[in-house]
C-alpha cells in the first residue's frame, strides 16, 4: 500500500513538474509584451513547477520541497496583489494591504521555522524542539492558508461583474489548492503526523489544474478588480472564524507545552470558555455596532456602501409587506436603520403650522408634549435646513444651531441624538429625531451628507403623502357636492312645476277638475321629495338595479300627468310595449328630458312623446321645437356636469339621464338644430315578451326629417 501511494505521488509531482514547465514557457511566448499581472503569473506557473521537481528530488517532507512550496506560495500572492492593484482603485483600503503584508511575514518565517526543525532533528536530544518547530510550521502554514482562501474569495467577489468571466478559473484553482493545504496541515497538526493519502495525491490535484490555468488565460489577459463593501465584510469575517480557531489552537498547543496533572482539564476548560464567550460577544448588538465602526473606519474609504445602503431604503419605504409598520413608521425606521439607531420620533405640521408627533418608532417611553416645537423651531430649520447633534447642543459646542429653536423636551430627553429637518422645496415637512446608537459615535462629513441627502428624499416622501391626503380629501367633498348638486337640481325642477302650477292657479281655480288636478299634482311632488330624501346617496353610492318589464306606456303616462298641468304635452303611444328596466330610474330619465324640453321651448308650442320598437329596443323620443343646440355644444358640454346654458341650471340633467340610461343597458341619444328643435331619443333593451312589429315612423319623425 505505501509502495502505491509512493508512486502516486512521484508521478503527481512529475506531472505538476511537466505540466506547469511547459504553460510557463507558453504563457511567456504567447504575451509578447508583458505587463505586470503577466509577468507575475508566469512566475507563479514557473515556481509551482519547481516545487514540483523540488518534491520528487527531496521527498514530500524534505527542506528543498517545503522551501519551494513556501516559493509557490509567495508567487500567487504576489498574483493576487498586481490583480488587485490593477483594479484601478487609486488607493486600497489599509487593512486589505495589511492582510497582504501579514501573510507575507508568514511566508518569510516559514523557511527559518522548517530550517530549524531539520536541523533539531538531526542533533540528538533534541527531539523537543524539533517538534515544536514543525508544529509551529505547520500552524503558519495553515494561517496562511486561511488567509490566502479570504483574499481569493475578495478578489473574485469584489471584481466587476464583466471581469469575472476571466478570473473564475484561476481563482477556483488556487482556493482549491489552499483549501487542499489548509486540510493537509490542520490533520497533521491534530493527529500528530502527515496523512499518507494526502500527501501522495497532493501533486495530481495541482496537477490538474495546469489545464485550468491554461483556459483562464485563454479568456482574458487583463483582469479588472474592484472592491465591494459586502464583499469585504464577507471575507472579514472569514478572516475572524479562521483566527479564533488558530487562537483556539495556539493555546491550547501552550497549555500542552507547559505540561502537568491538569493539562487536558485546563485545554478542554479554555475550549469551553472561549466558545462561550464566542456566543455572548457575537449577537450582541452593542458589540457588533462597534466592530462595524472599526472595521469602516479602517477597512473601507467610505463608510457607508450607498448601493446597499439605498437599496435598503428603498425596500423599507418604497415595498411594504402586508404587515408592515404604518408609513410614517417606516419613515423613521428607514433614517434609523443606516445610523443604527434604536428607535425615533417623526415631528410633522399641523394644519395650524404647528410641529406634532406625527408617530414613534421603538421609542414608547419619549415624553413629547402636544405641539412639540416652539415659535423659532419651524422657522430655523426650514431657512437652515442644518442637521443638530443634542450633545454639541448640551454643550454648547454647536455654533450654528440657534438653541432658542430647541425645545425643552428635547433637551430632557437623554436619549436624543440627532435632530434630522425634512426640507422639501424650502419647506420643512417634518423633523425626524434619532435615539442614540448603541456606540457612542460623532457625526463627520459623510453622516451630514447621507442625512441630508435621506432627509430630502423622506421629505419628497411626506410632501406627496400630505398631497394625496388633501386630494382624498378633495374627493370625498366632491362627491358630496355633486351628491348635492343632484338634490338640489331635481328641488329645482320640482320648484319650477310648483310655480307653473301656481300661475295657472289664477286662470283655473274655479275649475273643480283642475283643482283636483292640482292636488294630484302637489300630493306627487310630496312624495317625489320623500323619495329624493330616501334614495339621497343613489347619485354617490352604486345602488342594486332592479330590472324588470314594464309597461312603457303606463310609465310615460305616470310622468307626464302631472307635467300637463304646466304645459302642453303631446303623446303619441303603442300599447303593449315591455322594456326591461328599472321603473323609477326610467321616471327619472323622462322627467329630465320632459323638463328640458319644457323650458327650452318659449312660444308654447307642444312637447311631443312617442314611443316604438326597433328591432331587440325600445325607443322612447322626446321632441320639442325649441331653440335647439349646436354641434360644439353637444360634442363638448351636454352631458358633461355642471355645464349649463340657462340661466340658474345646474348642468345635471342630461349627464344624469345617460348615466342612468347605461347602467339600464340603454342608451340615449340626442339629434338638435339651432332654431328648429331637439329629439332626446332613450333606447332600451325590449322585454322578451314584446312581439309587436315596428311600426311605421311616427309624425315626429316626419316634422324632424323636413326640419332637416
Amino acid at each position: 500500500m505505501m509502495e502505491s501511494f509512493a508512486y502516486i505521488g512521484f508521478w503527481g509531482h512529475a506531472a505538476v513538474g511537466f505540466f506547469f514547465s511547459a504553460l510557463s514557457v507558453w504563457s511567456f511566448h504567447q504575451y509578447g509584451e508583458r505587463n505586470t499581472q503577466q509577468t507575475v503569473i508566469i512566475g507563479a506557473l514557473a515556481l509551482t513547477a519547481g516545487w514540483g521537481v523540488a518534491t520528487i528530488m527531496a521527498g514530500p517532507g524534505g527542506f528543498a520541497a517545503e522551501s519551494m512550496e513556501t516559493a509557490r506560495n509567495l508567487g500567487w500572492l504576489c498574483f493576487l496583489y498586481v490583480l488587485l492593484k490593477s483594479g484601478g482603485a487609486e488607493k486600497q483600503p489599509r487593512t486589505i494591504v495589511m492582510i497582504y503584508a501579514v501573510l507575507l511575514a508568514v511566508l518569510l518565517i516559514q523557511p527559518a521555522l522548517d530550517y530549524a526543525e531539520h536541523y533539531f532533528e538531526s542533533l540528538a536530544g533534541l527531539n523537543g524542539a524539533a517538534l515544536a518547530a514543525e508544529q509551529s510550521a505547520q500552524l503558519f502554514r495553515m494561517l496562511f492558508a486561511i488567509g490566502a482562501v479570504v483574499l481569493v474569495h475578495n478578489l473574485y467577489t469584489g471584481s466587476a461583474p464583466e471581469a469575472r468571466w476571466g478570473v473564475s478559473l484561476p481563482m477556483a484553482a488556487l482556493a482549491a489548492m489552499w483549501m487542499y493545504d489548509l486540510n493537509l496541515y490542520t490533520i497533521s497538526y491534530m493527529t500528530g503526523e502527515r496523512p499518507v493519502e494526502l500527501v501522495a495525491t497532493r501533486g495530481l490535484m495541482v496537477a490538474l489544474m495546469a489545464p485550468v490555468f491554461a483556459l483562464g488565460s485563454r479568456r482574458n489577459s487583463a483582469w479588472r478588480i474592484k472592491l465591494s463593501r459586502s464583499v469585504t465584510f464577507q471575507s472579514v469575517s472569514l478572516l475572524a472564524i479562521g483566527a479564533y480557531l488558530l487562537g483556539m489552537i495556539l493555546l491550547a498547543t501552550a497549555l500542552e507545552f507547559l505540561g502537568g496533572t491538569y493539562v487536558r482539564l485546563a485545554q478542554i476548560t479554555l475550549v469551553f470558555a472561549m466558545s462561550i464567550g464566542a456566543m455572548m460577544f457575537l449577537p450582541s448588538g452593542k458589540f457588533r455596532a462597534w466592530l462595524n465602526v472599526i472595521i469602516a473606519k479602517n477597512f473601507f474609504q467610505h463608510r457607508y456602501d450607498y448601493r446597499s445602503e439605498w437599496m435598503r431604503f428603498a425596500d423599507t419605504i418604497g415595498f411594504p409587506s402586508t404587515d408592515a409598520a404604518p408609513f410614517h413608521e417606516r419613515v423613521i425606521k428607514s433614517l434609523a436603520d443606516i445610523f443604527e439607531s434604536p428607535s425615533g420620533l417623526l415631528l410633522t405640521r399641523d394644519e395650524e403650522n404647528r410641529l406634532v408627533l406625527q408617530a414613534r418608532w421603538n421609542w414608547p417611553t419619549a415624553d413629547v408634549p402636544t405641539f412639540a416645537g416652539i415659535s423659532q423651531t419651524i422657522p430655523f430649520f426650514e431657512c437652515s435646513g442644518h442637521i443638530a447633534v443634542m450633545d454639541d447642543i448640551r454643550n454648547g459646542t454647536d455654533e450654528r444651531c440657534d438653541q432658542r429653536a430647541i425645545p425643552q423636551w428635547l433637551y430632557d430627553e437623554t436619549r436624543a441624538w440627532a435632530i434630522v429637518p425634512l426640507v422639501h422645496f424650502g419647506r420643512l415637512e417634518g423633523i425626524a429625531v434619532l435615539a442614540r446608537p448603541p456606540i457612542k459615535r460623532q457625526l463627520d462629513w459623510e453622516d451630514l451628507d447621507m442625512l441630508r441627502v435621506v432627509g430630502r428624499q423622506l421629505a419628497s416622501y411626506l410632501a406627496e403623502s400630505t398631497s394625496q391626503q388633501a386630494l382624498a380629501e378633495s374627493r370625498q367633498f366632491e362627491q358630496f357636492n355633486r351628491r348635492f348638486a343632484f338634490v338640489m337640481h331635481d328641488i329645482k325642477n320640482l320648484v319650477s312645476q310648483l310655480s307653473i302650477l301656481s300661475r295657472n292657479a289664477e286662470k283655473h281655480a274655479s275649475n273643480p277638475e283642475w283643482q283636483a288636478d292640482m292636488v294630484a299634482t302637489l300630493k306627487g311632488s310630496v312624495d317625489k321629495m320623500n323619495d329624493l330624501l330616501v334614495r339621497l346617496s343613489q347619485h354617490s353610492q352604486s345602488r342594486q338595479v332592479t330590472v324588470e318589464a314594464i309597461d312603457i306606456e303606463k310609465t310615460i303616462f305616470a310622468v307626464t300627468h302631472s307635467k300637463r298641468l304646466i304645459y302642453p304635452i303631446v303623446t303619441d303611444l303603442s300599447p303593449g310595449m315591455m322594456a326591461l328596466a328599472d321603473p323609477s330610474r326610467i321616471e327619472t330619465i323622462l322627467n329630465h328630458l320632459v323638463q328640458n324640453a319644457i323650458e327650452a321651448t318659449d312660444d308654447g308650442s307642444p312637447v311631443r312623446i312617442s314611443a316604438s320598437r326597433q328591432d331587440n329596443e325600445i325607443a322612447i323620443r322626446v321632441s320639442d321645437n325649441g331653440c335647439g343646440m349646436s354641434e360644439t355644444f353637444i360634442a363638448n358640454q351636454l352631458f358633461k356636469p355642471f355645464e349649463s346654458t340657462k340661466d340658474g341650471g345646474f348642468g345635471i340633467g342630461a349627464y344624469e339621464a345617460r348615466a342612468l340610461a347605461q347602467s339600464l343597458g340603454g342608451q340615449l341619444r340626442v339629434e338638435s338644430r339651432q332654431g328648429k328643435g331637439t329629439r332626446m331619443t332613450l333606447l332600451l333593451p325590449a322585454a322578451p315578451a314584446e312581439t309587436k312589429a315596428d311600426r311605421e315612423p311616427d309624425e315626429d319623425d316626419k316634422k324632424m326629417n323636413e326640419a332637416a
